[in-house]
């Protein structure tokens, strides 16, 4: 980061699997000091051994803004302070129909995919305001801007509330904050074990055509910390895919 003579300090959420754990990887190669939490302690500890660089593992539910908490006061006791925070935790859930979406599973997806990002946001932001600089990351989903699976119709509306939080997050900060930078990620199918972990079941996105592959997603988000566009489509050619759509629904005629 601008400033920063030392490697750069950046928390991940969720780490302990797939993209999470692939970001780590990835930025350890970067030289960067990591902060990694998820609830998977044993799965958190084993990735640490490999990365090879200054880690701190702190297991926690970011469901639960006490633990939130702690992962920050631990990366400043560790660090003294925090460059980046990537809110990547989260789960997604199968339904065959909108019919079939109970209460409770939009519940557990706000609680799980929006509201453990707020939880994030709001216990770094604070930090980030007092050194005026600073990367937040909000990982969301394709599926938050064109419904290519509507089984995940409950997963993906709570991407789209996270999408709103992290666009009004920019404004809010764009005046008096301008070095907070605020990135929203926005990958489609990823080839990890996403599918299988889902409420419901789901297929195993590993076998899904096209998947891509999710060290390519981590080196394309790396790639964007701290440069780059504000919304960060990690497959060639998202913006164009999500625009399409757009002009479609412009172009549709009114239902009658």
């Amino acid at each position: 980061m601008a400033g920063e003579t030392s490697a750069p300090v950046v928390v991940i959420t969720g780490a302990s699997a797939g993209i999470g754990a692939a970001l780590a990887r990835e930025l350890a190669g970067r030289h960067a000091s990591l902060v990694l939490t998820a609830r998977r302690e044993e799965l958190l500890r084993e990735l640490a051994v490999t990365l090879g660089g200054p880690v701190e593992v702190v297991p926690g539910d970011v469901t639960r803004r006490a633990d939130v908490e702690r992962v920050m006061e631990q990366a400043l006791v560790r660090f003294g302070h925090v460059d980046a925070w990537a809110n990547n935790a989260g789960r997604g859930i199968t339904r065959a129909s909108i019919e079939d979406v109970t209460e409770q599973d939009l519940d557990l997806m706000i609680r799980d995919n929006t509201r453990s990002a707020l939880h994030g946001m709001q216990v770094v932001l604070p930090h980030f305001k007092a050194r005026k600089q600073g990367v937040l990351v909000n990982v969301s989903s394709m599926l938050s801007r064109v419904p290519f699976a509507t089984m995940r119709a409950a997963y993906s509306a709570s991407k789209a509330a996270l999408n709103s939080l992290t666009e009004s997050l920019r404004f809010e900060l764009a005046k008096d904050f301008p070095g907070i930078r605020v990135l929203l990620v926005l990958p489609g199918v990823v080839a990890t074990e996403f599918g299988n972990n889902a409420l419901g079941g789901g297929p195993d996105s590993r076998t899904l055509t096209g998947a891509q592959p999710v060290d390519e997603v981590a080196r394309v988000i790396a790639d964007g910390l701290f440069a780059g566009p504000l919304d960060l489509y990690t497959r060639p050619g998202g913006l164009e895919v999500v625009l399409g759509h757009l002009r479609g629904l412009a172009g549709a005629p009114s239902a009658r």
